[in-house]
């Protein structure tokens, strides 16, 4: 056994390894930023800090976010039980077995869940794709007007529209080329038309994007925390969702950028994207679901490494109050307003700027919603969100 100085030793040699690596990352990646606007915003994290928060999202109080895509066909998800009860119950399925209808694409490579036993059930040998093709027929059905006055007669302020999700689909006609789904995308302009409707009522307009996680750039089943933060994503995939935000922010100009799950490229190159975007859209916001690529979360990413990432966390998680945490993002180096999930609170506190509500559209066609979860964000630019149980929302 390694006595005091040998495990010295190693530790030096391991912090080492880390610190020549990360210089070596960042050196290379920081190579990479580029930016395709002038104006007052620069690359540089203190020049995006700089940018105020405009009056238009301190004074919302009320906005609609949609998840929309081919996961609205089958709208299908195992009930029961939170993602939190399925971090402390059964970990190693916890991600393929979790409420979200959202996750349909990535819980049906996991044979042994329900949502793959409702898919062989429904739709017998089907992929994925083929449920992309049956919500494109639906959109025959999908008024982008209706929903837009719906949206205005509810009271909102905003929208948001998930133009790409984790499963890889752009709701809108992309020209950046994806190598392992070329034509994964749809060739009506969703986004555009319910831009164009949303913006036509006096609401603001934004967009999701997963810029952290795309399954078709990573096909193997996604099963554990580890695998959903730090499973390897094929080549080029950083420069593919760069490409997709830059054409997204240059074509629909989104008064609202909302990524989530991370984002797939070190600070610098994050900094020349964010102040083209505050360049192009000067009142415009972003979210801090942000947390940069990294050496670490490479090597974190290696399969014996994650293996006892997976370990450490199936203990952690298992602690009281401990999974209701892991949702939580972590602080990054810059944002507009913060975005916790699950967050529960004792006693009423006031809400300024803005609230946001995150449906899950749901049934058998691309014309259906139902709402999910609510976000709000208080005085302090924290934005805060949890989602309501099943009965809370059976009906809408």
């Amino acid at each position: 056994m390694l006595g005091t100085a040998g495990l010295t030793v190693c530790a030096v040699v391991v912090a080492a390894v880390l610190g020549v690596g990360s210089w070596w990352w960042g050196r290379r990646d920081d190579a990479k930023a580029r930016m395709s606007t002038s104006g007052p915003y620069e690359a540089s994290l203190g020049s995006v800090r700089s940018h105020p928060l405009p009056g238009w999202f301190r004074n919302a109080k009320f906005g609609v976010m949609l998840h929309w895509g081919p996961y609205s066909v089958p709208g299908f998800a195992p009930v029961g039980r939170t993602f939190a009860d399925m971090l402390r119950e059964d970990y190693g399925h916890a991600v393929t077995r979790s409420p979200y209808a959202e996750d349909y694409a990535n819980q049906i490579k996991d044979p042994g869940s329900p949502t793959a036993a409702f898919h062989r059930e429904r739709y017998g040998n089907a992929g994925y794709a083929d449920l992309a093709r049956e919500f494109e027929r639906g959109l025959d059905a999908w008024d982008p007007e209706a929903w837009a006055k719906a949206f205005r007669d509810s009271g909102a302020s905003y929208v948001v529209l998930t133009a790409k999700y984790a499963d890889g689909y752009s709701l809108w006609p992309t020209e950046v080329r994806n190598p392992h789904a070329p034509e994964f995308h749809s060739t009506r302009d969703l986004v555009g038309e319910l831009a164009r409707a949303v913006r036509a009522r006096g609401m603001r307009f934004g967009l999701y994007y997963s810029g952290g996680v795309d399954w078709t750039f990573h096909p193997a089943v996604v099963e554990t925390l580890g695998d959903y933060a730090f499973g390897p994503y094929a080549e080029g995939y950083p420069e593919y969702a760069e490409a997709q935000v830059r054409e997204l922010i240059e074509r629909y100009e989104p008064d609202l950028l909302w990524n989530d799950i991370g984002w797939p490229t070190g600070q610098q190159r994050l900094n020349a994207l964010l102040a083209d975007y505050y360049n192009t859209v000067p009142d415009g916001v972003v979210n801090d679901r942000w947390e940069t690529a990294s050496f670490l979360r490479e090597v974190i990413g290696l399969g014996p490494v994650r293996w006892i990432f997976d370990q450490v966390m199936r203990q952690v998680l298992a602690e009281p109050g401990a999974a209701e945490r892991v949702t939580t993002p972590p602080d990054v180096p810059h944002s507009d307003f913060r975005t916790p999930e699950y967050t529960g609170f004792d006693t009423s506190s006031s809400m300024e700027p803005h609230e946001c509500s995150a449906p899950e559209h749901r049934p058998e066609y691309a014309g259906s919603a139902r709402t999910r979860c609510w976000t709000r964000c208080s005085p302090d630019r924290s934005h805060r969100s949890w989602r309501s149980r099943p009965s809370e929302t059976a009906g809408v």
